[in-house]
């Protein structure tokens, strides 16, 4: 598998793995963990690349085929990401699948909360960001609140961003900030 990463690749093939580069450093904006609760844990870094990764897979939906096949791309990185981070933490071979199994069902009902969630005024974003990575503590819903309109600012930036940019692997977050996610409240 690591051979066909290093020697049986195109440049187009360069192109899932540039995308999720991108938003795996935005997931790791220290602002998250800092600021809005994220806990700082193998979980709740997970938790924050599925969110990013579904905000792309979301844009890449208006691409037609060439998203849809970029967007399968994505989740095949995102996923064969996670079996290597799982065996350098030392879980064992025969667990691993099991472990990406039930992380594959976790990410398809989060999309699909955070889907539902997207399209309603509500709160129900708040509520699918409490539910699935804040942890329930005094402080959760200014978090959810919080992480909502900053989720709602990245989507919108990322509707602003031509679909081909993002086909080629090029994509452009604003980093979360205190201010720029009070002023979104």
């Amino acid at each position: 598998m690591i051979w066909k990463r290093i020697f049986g690749r195109s440049r187009d093939d360069d192109t899932p793995y540039v995308l999720y580069g991108l938003l795996v450093t935005q997931a790791r904006s220290p602002v998250f963990y800092t600021e809005m609760g994220v806990p700082d844990t193998a979980e709740g870094r997970f938790e924050m690349v599925a969110l990013h990764v579904h905000l792309a897979l979301r844009r890449l939906r208006a691409g037609g085929q060439a998203g849809k096949e970029l967007g399968q791309k994505l989740f095949d990185v995102l996923f064969d990401d996670m079996d290597q981070t799982l065996r350098e933490m030392g879980v064992g071979d025969l667990s691993v699948g099991k472990k990406i199994k039930a992380l594959a069902q976790s990410f398809y009902g989060r999309m699909q909360a955070y889907d539902e969630a997207l399209v309603d005024d509500g709160d129900k974003l708040e509520a699918a960001l409490r539910r699935n990575i804040l942890p329930d503590t005094a402080m959760a819903g200014d978090h959810a609140a919080r992480l909502a309109a900053y989720v709602r600012q990245a989507e919108m930036e990322l509707a602003a961003q031509p679909v081909e940019d993002i086909l080629l692997g090029r994509v452009v977050f604003t980093q979360p900030g205190k201010a720029e996610i009070e002023g979104a409240l």
